[in-house]
């Protein structure tokens, strides 16, 4: 009977509503936000405090954490240090005061210069508008309310709802006035950016680099794509310039797909050693096991769907792919050209004359511009043509703009449901119960799940932007950014501000229209005044979503997210050697998502700045507490990944200019709706978005040629040019602007030190094939069998065996940023190594070494059959030094100079270079110019063979430890005698064993 009574009891009809017409009300104003009279002040209170709280937090935790709070201080080089901070509490608050903008640029660059100048824009913009807007319309819409019944809540007394006809023209009036205000500061910042370009110019850092003197040639004809067809197509428009290096680019073919397969399975291994040997001492029962790469070329010989052992199959990929890099490097085909190449002139002014004439031409379907600096390129997408990228452009366009109207529906999904998870109840009867019986569980969830998802998206939507614009076809990363800008800014404003504000009004009236569709032009004609009211009612809202924000720079100042992220890979993870590491290297700098968030800020503030005055003030109050706390993270701890030289400035100039439009129609509509009945004041608003229009070509015209170009004449300091610059400031310009994978330097598999001993019984394999220099095995060196080498001595240990070859030993002491800020592998990542005194676009005149930029000094050759050699003193003056490759065991007399320039110079103790990796390339070519003569024997009739046997060393001729006089008591002289003593002749070698028989 139960049963029975149950299934009667659903069928009765009830008076609840439908879950269905539930969710269709709720979709009405799915963004309705309940605001109480003390929602303003509460959110004051609170953003106030919390900011408060976290700062003095910060001043009592930085002085003993300066690895968090101030990494630049200890990786910076002298001259990109920052101002020295003491330990005292408040200690960081002078520096900020007393760092001036210019000092600002040599400690953190033009990029952080022009952030912090738009913060600063925007904090005296919105400063002045707040005087002017809570001076002005506070007072006409409080007092000109023409509500009487008192029932008005405080803050709606303060929009122009029930304020009408004459009093609008106080609205009009302050509109011009924002209008002029604006453009006095952005025509003001606008020539400031111009002199801090001039400055930048100016500087040593830009006058010494390669790339500011050197134009970049994109879509080159084929018969063109040369060296000298790349000189003939400038001469041809500029017969006048000056001789010019060129070098066309090479096809690198399967070149960087080999080098990123071999980086990520190095990491692949460090990953599987870093969680085996976490605790040497109980290794786990079973080895670590993995299944085989799938662009592994011998994937379909192994067993489908078995696991491999990974440290065996990961080490054997390596060294493959390390023989496909050698042999794909040794290969390249220096005839087979891209697309592309530059062209690089002894002086600034004649490069940067030759771009601007030619800005607007296109000789022989080639467009030139100035060189970006060799790190911001994105070598991948340089060959594309013109119209394989337009293409590529329209397609991602799209892509772009369906996610954007996409994200519509989620964003009020999570509106509806999740800030409010009774709502959520009202459709679903059983999580109702679940929801009545568990409150406290729920409302934490509630206050949780909402913020988590949309700062989740927020994170990943920066990310998504980037590999749509690389997919794109953006050249450089610089440029890249400037695009993920502009994209993320029209994601924001369409989503979070015009769908907010709009979703209600459209939603009711398209439900208006279908329900009644004879009377689809009165809800037409009263669509305007619809979404005024809608945009009074919200704009509320904007004021305590704007206090809020303050608590987010807080956050930021704290580095909370630092401090979380790295005490989960270090407690609840076996993070690898390199990635503890990078835990301590400055991060980069996020100029995209920070940009985008000021602009947005912006732009909702001059929306509803009109509607609702004390949206100024907080704007305001966010700027003032922001510029302070943006500048310590960028003087002290973030880097700038890819320096752009601040030309980000034209696209936070456009936005700007765009949401000063946006609040110019809400003028227009305010005044429409209730001015008088003849719209005189509306159509007075019109000029408004004219005159920004007519002010952004004015600022174009005026300032974007000599931000953009050094001289736009050819005025050189030097008539002569090439006769009085050095040579060799110009030298390697096909290597500085080669593609990477030509000599990027292969990463080798790190491990850590306590797990050194176990780690050659851990691998059961042999990690060289015994025919490669030092590589620890027993067999013959460069396959001769009468010529042994011995395994190499831990410098450390005597009598004991050197690390296990192929791998790098990383003791705990050596676990941070500082000893490998120099290696290309560590800096790409953090600024390139500009601040760390290793920028690789820096040309040092009268240095021979600098036209060098190969392997840095202090990093491996990533060869995984190459043991670490540690370099040891040989007794009496003779000093020994190892170079990659044949110079390796070899000897010079005491006082010998290695050649001016040398990058191997200063090697680190047990940190060989492998021979594997020596082919030859433009950047090793004809660079011995300043090279010491090769020791040569004393000329003689015969070599007396008795008075070489005292001086030998007790190893004996040619053995490693030498004598006073060099390998076997060579007399160290140099002598150009008879060819039969020259020791490049064959037979020089030879000579002793002949006189024997």
């Amino acid at each position: 009977m139960d049963v029975v009574s149950n299934h009667l009891q659903r069928l009765i009809p009830k008076d609840d509503p439908n879950p269905v017409e539930e969710l269709l009300q709720l979709l009405r104003n799915p963004f309705k936000q309940t605001l109480t009279d003390g929602a303003i002040w509460s959110a004051l209170g609170a953003s106030l405090g919390f900011t408060a709280f976290i700062a003095i937090a910060f001043s009592f935790v930085r002085p003993y954490n300066s690895v968090v709070y101030a990494p630049k201080l200890k990786h910076a080089d002298e001259e990109h240090a920052p101002p020295p901070i003491g330990k005292g509490y408040l200690a960081w608050i002078p520096p900020l005061w007393k760092t001036t903008e210019k000092e600002l640029i040599s400690h953190a660059g033009m990029d952080a210069a022009i952030f912090l100048r738009f913060t600063r824009m925007c904090r005296n913009i919105f400063l002045s508008l707040a005087v002017i807007g809570c001076c002005i319309l506070l007072p006409v819409y409080y007092t000109l309310n023409s509500d009487q019944t008192g029932n008005q809540k405080w803050f709606m007394r303060l929009t122009p709802s029930n304020v009408n006809d004459q009093p609008i023209w106080a609205l009009v009036v302050t509109a011009y006035a924002f209008n002029i205000i604006i453009m006095g500061f952005l025509w003001w910042n606008y020539r400031r950016v111009l002199q801090l370009r001039r400055i930048y110019f100016e500087s040593k850092e830009y006058q010494q680099s390669l790339s500011a003197r050197t134009l970049m040639l994109n879509d080159l004809p084929k018969k063109y794509s040369n060296d000298e067809g790349i000189a003939r197509i400038i001469d041809d428009v500029v017969p006048h310039a000056s001789f010019a290096r060129t070098a066309a680019a090479r096809n690198v073919r399967d070149l960087p797909d080999f080098i990123a397969q071999h980086d990520h399975t190095v990491r692949k291994l460090e990953k599987v050693l870093a969680k085996y040997l976490k605790d040497p001492q109980n290794l786990p029962p079973a080895r670590p096991m993995c299944y085989p790469s799938k662009k592994d070329p011998s994937y379909s010989t192994y067993p489908k769907g078995q696991k491999l052992d990974a440290i065996e199959y990961l080490t054997q990929r390596i060294r493959e792919l390390e023989v496909e890099v050698k042999e794909t490097r040794a290969n390249i085909d220096k005839r087979s050209t891209l697309s592309y190449g530059f062209a690089s002139y002894d002086d600034i002014s004649e490069a940067h004359s030759i771009a601007y004439a030619l800005r607007k031409k296109k000789p022989q379907g080639a467009t030139i511009v100035l060189a970006p600096k060799p790190n911001d390129i994105i070598w991948d997408n340089m060959p594309l043509t013109p119209a394989n990228r337009s293409w590529r452009r329209i397609i991602i366009n799209f892509w772009v703009a369906v996610l954007t109207f996409v994200w519509i529906a989620p964003s009020a999904m999570i509106a509806i449901f999740l800030v409010n998870l009774s709502n959520l109840g009202l459709i679903w009867s059983d999580f109702q119960v679940q929801l009545s019986s568990n409150t406290g569980f729920w409302s934490i969830v509630q206050g949780v799940a909402s913020p988590a998802i949309l700062s989740l998206v927020y994170l990943v939507l920066p990310i998504i932007f980037r590999r749509l614009s690389i997919r794109a076809g953006d050249r450089t990363k610089t440029g890249r950014e400037r695009h993920v800008v502009a994209k993320l800014y029209a994601f924001f404003v369409f989503n979070n501000l015009i769908v907010f504000c709009l979703f209600s009004t459209m939603w009711n009236f398209i439900s208006s229209v279908a329900n009644d569709p004879a009377k689809a032009w009165d809800t037409i004609s009263n669509f305007g005044v619809t979404l005024f009211i809608s945009l009074c009612d919200i704009s509320s809202f904007w004021v305590t979503w704007l206090l809020q924000r303050n608590l987010g720079a807080a956050v930021d100042l704290a580095q909370l997210w630092t401090f979380i992220y790295s005490f989960f890979m270090r407690k609840f993870s076996s993070p690898t050697p390199r990635e503890m590491i990078e835990l301590t290297a400055p991060p980069a700098f996020d100029y995209a998502s920070y940009y985008n968030y000021f602009l947005f800020y912006s732009t909702v503030a001059l929306c509803f700045g009109g509607l609702q005055p004390l949206v100024l003030p907080a704007a305001a109050l966010y700027f003032s507490i922001d510029v302070w706390l943006k500048k310590y993270l960028l003087l002290y701890i973030f880097v700038t990944k890819t320096e752009s030289g601040g030309m980000f400035w034209r696209v936070l100039f456009n936005r700007f200019l765009f949401g000063t439009i946006l609040s110019n129609l809400v003028v227009f509509l305010t005044a429409w709706v209730h001015g008088d009945g003849v719209h005189t004041m509306a159509f007075s608003s019109v000029p408004l978005p004219f005159i920004m229009i007519f002010f952004k070509f004015y600022c174009s015209r005026t300032f974007d040629d000599k931000i953009h170009f050094y001289s736009t004449r050819n005025i050189r300091k030097h008539p002569e040019g090439a006769l009085q610059k050095d040579p060799l400031r110009s030298a390697g310009l096909a290597h500085r602007f080669g593609h990477p994978a030509l000599y990027k330097p292969l990463i080798t598999p790190m491990v850590h030190a306590k797990a050194q001993n176990i780690l050659a019984s851990v691998y059961k394999g042999r990690l060289s094939d015994g025919r490669e220099a030092y590589s620890g095995d027993t067999m013959s060196t460069s396959g001769y069998s009468d010529a042994y080498v011995m395994n190499p001595m831990n410098s450390g240990k005597p009598g004991k065996s050197a690390s296990l070859p192929g791998f790098e030993i990383v003791p705990e002491s050596r676990l941070d940023f500082q000893y490998y800020k120099t290696r290309s592998e560590f800096a790409y990542e953090h600024g390139g190594g500009d601040i760390f005194g290793r920028s690789n676009d820096v040309v040092r005149p009268g240095t021979p070494g600098s036209a060098w930029n190969g392997s840095e000094p202090n990093s491996r050759s990533g060869s995984p059959t190459i043991p670490n050699i540690p370099r040891v003193d040989s007794p009496g003056p003779i000093n020994r030094a190892f170079s990659p490759s044949s110079d390796i065991g070899m000897a010079y007399p005491g006082g010998y100079n290695q050649p001016l320039g040398s990058p191997y110079s200063q090697v680190d103790a047990g940190r060989s270079r492998s021979p594997l990796y020596m082919q030859g390339n433009d950047s090793h070519s004809n660079l011995v110019g300043n090279a010491a003569a090769m020791p040569m024997a004393t000329p003689g009739s015969t070599r007396d063979l008795s008075l070489e046997r005292p001086m030998r060393a007790p190893g004996g001729v040619g053995m490693l430890g030498g004598g006073p006089r060099g390998y076997g008591g060579l007399p160290q002289e140099e002598d150009f005698g008879s060819p039969e003593h020259d020791p490049m002749q064959y037979n020089y070698f030879r000579e002793a064993r002949t006189r024997r028989h």
